[in-house]
């Protein structure tokens, strides 16, 4: 079996993928994470030789927006510099195989309505330091996979991605604990909301890790890659959707610590190149999402681990 190598094993995502490689048959077997730092290069030099990995799934960093504004500089060190010191502690490793850099449709920035669906041709514009510490480490990523000609370099960009374990950080596992709570008397009928009357395009992740192996076996050196769903959801009527999955009547209540007005109002992308080059389509409803949310929350509340 071939070698990978994930980052980001702990998190929200790198969950789910080994998940997906302990419950599918997969040419991949992943190596052991020790404990490691993208900031020690000590710790990187270790894990890879160690390894020795035949492709790399790079999903560490920090990724919470508000976090990033709090403090950019760690976010840029992290997320850029981090991204460095892998790509070198491969080099210095002899590494030739695959490197799929998981960044951001967060790039992108504000798009007008005449410009969706958001393709991989539109030129980004961050507006935020953690979407400028992603789009820097793109470049770096391109520019290796110039001067690497031994290696492949593929890059993803995800759009919103949902699903069991996600930290309440987030819209719909925050809503999702309120209408469980709710249900489960814990809070009145009454959900706190901020801005909800916009759009985005939401992807289950298990979905999201399906595409990020498609990827790695033909994604082509080089090329980035929009991972999305394609559909514009509505805010509003997801969260009235998760209300009649809950089985709960509520209403919605804005809160002014929540009330922040979104400056992108509408979000759909285009994953047609990814479709096109790898024969990846998205399997599962938002239904059969919205329902494994809830019975999470349900758990996590029923054992005391909000």
């Amino acid at each position: 079996m071939s070698k990978l190598l994930v980052t980001g094993q702990s998190g929200f995502v790198g969950r789910h993928l080994l998940a997906h490689l302990a419950n599918h048959q997969s040419e991949w077997q992943p190596v052991a994470a020790p404990s490691h730092d993208l900031l020690d290069t000590n710790s990187l030099d270790a894990w890879v030789s160690a390894t020795r990995p035949d492709a790399v799934i790079h999903l560490a960093g920090q990724t919470f927006v508000p976090e990033a504004f709090r403090n950019p500089a760690r976010t840029l060190q992290i997320n850029l510099l981090g991204t460095l010191n892998l790509l070198q502690a491969l080099k210095r490793n002899d590494f030739q195989g695959t490197f799929l850099y998981v960044s951001s449709g967060d790039v992108y920035g504000q798009v007008t309505a005449e410009q969706l669906p958001i393709d991989e041709t539109l030129l980004p514009k961050p507006r935020n330091p953690y979407a400028v510490s992603k789009l820097a480490a793109e470049n770096l990523c391109l520019q290796w996979s110039f001067s690497e000609p031994d290696w492949r370099i593929v890059i993803a960009r995800p759009f919103n991605h949902i699903g069991p374990g996600q930290a309440a950080d987030f819209l719909v596992p925050d809503m999702a604990r309120q209408l469980i709570r709710i249900r489960k008397g814990l809070q009145l009928p009454r959900l706190q909301v901020g801005d909800v009357d916009v759009s985005r395009d939401f992807l289950d992740v298990r979905d999201v890790v399906r595409a990020y192996f498609h990827l790695l076996e033909k994604g082509q050196s080089g090329e980035i890659y929009n991972v999305c769903s394609g559909v514009e959801r509505d805010i509003r009527e997801l969260i009235m959707q998760m209300a009649s999955l809950a089985e709960v009547e509520i209403t919605l209540e804005q809160h002014p610590d929540r009330l922040r007005r979104a400056e992108q109002r509408r979000v759909a992308g285009s994953g047609e190149k990814l479709r096109a080059q790898t024969n990846w389509q998205p399997i599962i409803t938002t239904t059969t999402t919205l329902h494994d949310v809830l019975s999470d929350w349900d758990e996590r509340i029923h054992n005391n681990n909000e």
